[in-house]
């Protein structure tokens, strides 16, 4: 794939989901987990999300149980987990690996297209995240601990 709209994933409901819905928009891609260190950063998502929703950004939640088996329920508990802890209102996704070879065809680009430090491709832990243009081109890759209110200033270039 040349872009991010040519894949598709399954919703968090079951739902196939094309990502072409979010074409022309900025859209900020995270690998999240709920048993995480990390997993206060839902505030963080979820406050940026709504501050530039109006105005073309999106977050997508893939959850992800592959660093240390942070995300161990099923796509429910997910879901009853992020509405109920966090108030995420922001597209979330079923349960995706991110690294190996049974990797997420979108992980799979988004890797290959933003490496990582020292030009590794792997996810190295949770919330990892990756900023997409409004054309679905990859702008930027951002490790765990870079908090969603300091990508703010990246996102407001993009919009």
């Amino acid at each position: 794939m040349s872009d991010l709209y040519g894949f598709s994933a399954k919703a968090i409901d079951g739902s196939e989901q094309s990502l072409d819905a979010y074409k022309g928009k900025v859209v900020l891609v995270v690998n999240v987990a709920s048993k995480c260190g990390f997993t206060p950063q839902y505030t963080g998502l979820e406050a940026i999300y709504k501050k530039y929703k109006d105005q073309g950004l999106v977050v997508l939640g893939f959850p992800c149980d592959q660093f240390g088996h942070q995300e161990p329920g099923d796509e429910n508990e997910i879901k009853q987990f992020c509405s109920l802890t966090y108030e995420v209102s922001f597209p979330m996704f079923a349960k995706v690996k991110v690294n190996g070879d049974d990797a997420h065809p979108v992980y799979q680009w988004l890797k290959s297209s933003a490496p990582g430090l020292l030009g590794t491709e792997g996810i190295k832990w949770n919330f990892t995240k990756f900023l997409v243009g409004k054309d679905g081109q990859v702008v930027k890759r951002y490790g765990s601990i870079d908090k969603p209110e300091d990508i703010a200033k990246d996102i407001e270039k993009l919009l």
